[in-house]
């Protein structure tokens, strides 16, 4: 097993001669906005960040030779983009894509670029990690021509060499940084720096092998559960009796007692580590601590009953809440006056887990002063923040060293078991590894938060749109760490954020608009999960405008297109829609069985993901088309065929946005028919998988995937957007198979049989 070792590749990189590396003064990071997630700090560490760094070492061959690496500060949750970036720096150096080495996450290591969240790392944090490569490449080719005694524009870069046109003189990198130690300072956003022009590009475009895999394969790869260091022993945590709810005058003030006695008769050397709320078990070996932790007695205070989430919507509506405007436009009251069709729905999303496959784990080292933490998070140097709010070491003591994990795409517990491994470490003096259980971890994760869409919609007798009146009510998703809350270090109060406005206003053109957030506090602790509430709003957006183009007696593709002003979203629509063969006017069965006892029923949306704080900014385009049986008996829903379309901008690795669709769909498929979480008068009562079921391989329909060609327009986050429209897309399709319309998902067979019978 090898572990990284970025503080001292970072050390070694600022030290070395035969170098050049393009770094970045460090500063303090930006200040979350109000109502937005992100833990402030005023940490600034002392040495330069580094972006780019090309070294001159001795090949096998004996010949000097040019090793490259790229620093980003955003890590690969499975997305693939440790390869895309890795296309972007080795494009803008000229070196091949072998001899570059992608670094991401590190604390120490990589710069702090915020969390890895609303896919933003191609479309935003890229970009000064290309600049940097252009600088780097640039410098050299200056060095080339000034060698030479010729015009910079007489120099090409190619393959790691430079060569001088119209002659056979070359140089290598290597050879040009021998005796050199050059430290390039990355240029201000505002400052014009050389990029290669698309059309030059060789690496970038081009579906390369993702470089994560062969290592994954044969299982070489050291996740962080594998990690393993000298002295560590094994934590397990128990946690309080109230689980998924973090906020109340209870959270960190409701342990009575801790029976010791009751496992010091186990083998193991086991320790008890109990810190307000917080209460942990180490053993020398995993086995011990686990049965330490099922062992061990414990009495609890009596706590109040979790809230009645049975009525999700009342119990949503119920919640205080602030209400906050986000757009008005033309006048509701003149614009309805011409209605032939006016429409009030409420939609409903449930809350949704991870379901990380693999429980999360950590490891931590907490000696002398110092604590490393070898993670599985998302969002390194914002967990170093917290670790310092934890145990106050100061924040240039505390290294994350970021490896590969389960898959979350949103904030699972990987950050909460870093600091549970963290506390641990401290008590007993030794490295301590902690992973949690199945039952922890899906009754604790943060959940994806359930939503509410009350919408009121309405055209006139010739299908026109009229107006739209848009509430959604979101449950705050700020979750502070649970050993935060547990050990009294942040008092048990509720968070209001403001995340619920993410692609809130709808993509048609309605004569007047009327849009607004109520942002109320946390239910059941909750965080982002992938299209942060985006996905139930263009849910109701979607199955809105399907309902109303139903009602004119329209073609629902026509009838979006018809009311679309996006010239890239109408083209996008209409190709998805030739590609999946769609007929207008076209209907399914609309609950009359064909032949066979099924109903069939083609649906459609489409969705631009719009996220960050309103008005936000938008991601990539994406449109759905559904095809679907339903079993009148049983309620049960087989999705045969799906096309989806997706204008992504520039494709840094068409393969791997190929791929991440593939995922968004899988995922988003599962969202939509079968996952719900279950709560009783403790809190989370989705324990397991049997509780918590999730999509399986034999339910996966062929997916067709359709790639717009847009390489000359700038790239746009693609690790969301094609989830956006998916549910809606899904609703559309079962009122074409069944005549029935779903207003709250998940749509399982039972809510299906539920449907029809009424």
């Amino acid at each position: 097993m090898t572990l990284p070792e970025p503080c001292q590749l970072h050390d070694r990189l600022l030290a070395r001669h035969d170098a050049l590396l393009v770094v970045r003064e460090p500063v303090a990071p930006p200040k979350p906005a109000p109502g937005q997630p992100g833990a402030a700090t005023d940490y600034v560490q002392s040495t330069p960040e580094v972006f780019v760094a090309l070294l001159a070492e001795p090949g096998p061959d004996g010949e000097p030779r040019v090793r490259a690496y790229a620093f980003n500060g955003h890590v690969d949750l499975g997305t693939g983009i440790r390869t895309a970036l890795a296309q972007i720096a080795a494009e803008e150096l000229e070196v091949p894509l072998a001899d570059l080495e992608m670094v991401l996450g590190h604390t120490r290591a990589a710069p702090n670029q915020g969390p890895t969240i609303a896919s933003a790392s191609i479309q935003i944090s890229a970009v000064p990690l290309r600049r940097a490569a252009a600088q780097a490449r640039e410098h050299l080719l200056g060095l080339a021509a000034e060698r030479w005694g010729v015009p910079r524009e007489a120099v090409q870069a190619r393959g790691g060499r430079l060569h001088l046109a119209a002659t056979a003189s070359a140089l290598s990198y290597a050879e040009l940084l021998r005796g050199r130690r050059i430290h390039l300072t990355l240029a201000p956003p505002e400052q014009e720096v050389r990029l290669k022009p698309a059309h030059n590009y060789r690496l970038v475009g081009r579906g390369v092998a993702r470089v994560d895999i062969p290592a994954k394969a044969t299982g070489e790869l050291t996740y962080v559960h594998d990690v393993r260091v000298p002295g560590m022993r094994h934590g397990r945590v128990v946690r309080p009796p109230h689980p998924g709810r973090d906020s109340g005058e209870f959270v960190g003030r409701s342990l009575r007692e801790v029976d010791r006695a009751s496992v010091a008769h186990l083998p193991g050397n086991v320790q008890v580590v109990v810190d307000g709320d917080f209460v942990g078990v180490v053993a020398d070996r995993e086995e011990q601590a686990i049965a330490a932790m099922r062992a061990l007695r414990l009495r609890w205070a009596r706590l109040p009953p979790a809230p009645d989430l049975s009525d999700l919507a009342q119990a949503i509506r119920d919640n205080p809440a602030r209400e906050r405007l986000l757009l008005q436009e033309g006048d509701a009251t003149a614009s309805r006056a011409g209605a032939a069709v006016r429409l009030q729905r409420s939609y409903v999303w449930p809350y949704q887990m991870h379901a990380s496959i693999g429980p999360s784990c950590a490891v931590a080292d907490c000696r002398g002063g110092r604590l490393t933490v070898w993670a599985g998070t998302q969002n390194p140097h914002m967990l170093r923040t917290d670790l310092d709010r934890l145990l106050e070491l100061g924040e240039g003591r505390i290294d994350i060293v970021r490896m590969e994990a389960a898959g979350c795409y949103g904030r699972n517990c990987a950050d909460d078991v870093c600091a549970d491994a963290a506390l641990l470490s401290r008590a007993v003096g030794a490295p301590v590894r902690v992973q949690l259980t199945r039952e922890q971890e899906h009754q604790w994760e943060p959940k994806g938060t359930g939503q509410l869409m009350e919408v009121e919609a309405a055209i006139d007798a010739d299908g026109e749109l009229l107006s739209y009146d848009f509430a959604v009510r979101y449950p705050s998703n700020d979750a502070p760490l649970l050993a935060l809350l547990l050990t009294g270090r942040v008092p048990g109060e509720p968070r209001t954020l403001e995340m619920g406005d993410r692609t809130s206003v709808p993509p048609y053109r309605y004569r007047s608009r009327r849009i607004v957030c109520h942002d109320t506090p946390p239910i059941v602790r909750a965080s982002w999960l992938r299209g942060v509430s985006a996905l139930p709003n263009s849910f109701a957006h979607d199955s809105m405008i399907d309902e109303l183009a139903h009602a004119a007696g329209a073609d629902p593709v026509a009838f979006r297109i018809r009311h679309l002003e996006d010239a890239r979203a109408i083209e996008l629509l209409e190709a998805t829609a030739t590609r999946a063969g769609w007929q207008a006017g076209a209907q399914g069965s609309r609950g009359r069985p064909g032949t066979d006892g099924l109903l069939r029923g083609r649906g459609v949306a489409y969705a631009r993901y719009v996220h960050s704080r309103f008005p936000g900014f938008g991601a990539a385009w994406a449109a759905w088309v559904v095809d679907l049986a339903v079993e009148p008996a049983s309620g049960r829903v087989v999705v045969e065929r799906l096309v989806v379309g997706q204008d992504t901008g520039m494709m840094v690795n068409p393969d791997g946005v190929r791929h991440q669709i593939h995922g968004n769909v899988i995922q988003t498929l599962s969202r939509s028919l079968y996952e719900r979480v279950d709560f009783d008068r403790h809190g989370v009562a989705s324990r397991e998988w049997g509780a918590y079921p999730i999509i399986g391989f034999k339910a996966l329909p062929p997916i067709e995937v359709l790639l717009m060609d847009r390489q000359d327009e700038p790239p746009m986050g693609a690790g969301e957007s094609a989830s956006v429209p998916g549910p809606a897309a899904m609703a559309n399709a079962l009122f074409d198979a069944t005549g029935v319309r779903f207003y709250e998902a998940p749509f399982t067979a039972q809510a299906v049989r539920a449907g029809l019978a009424g």
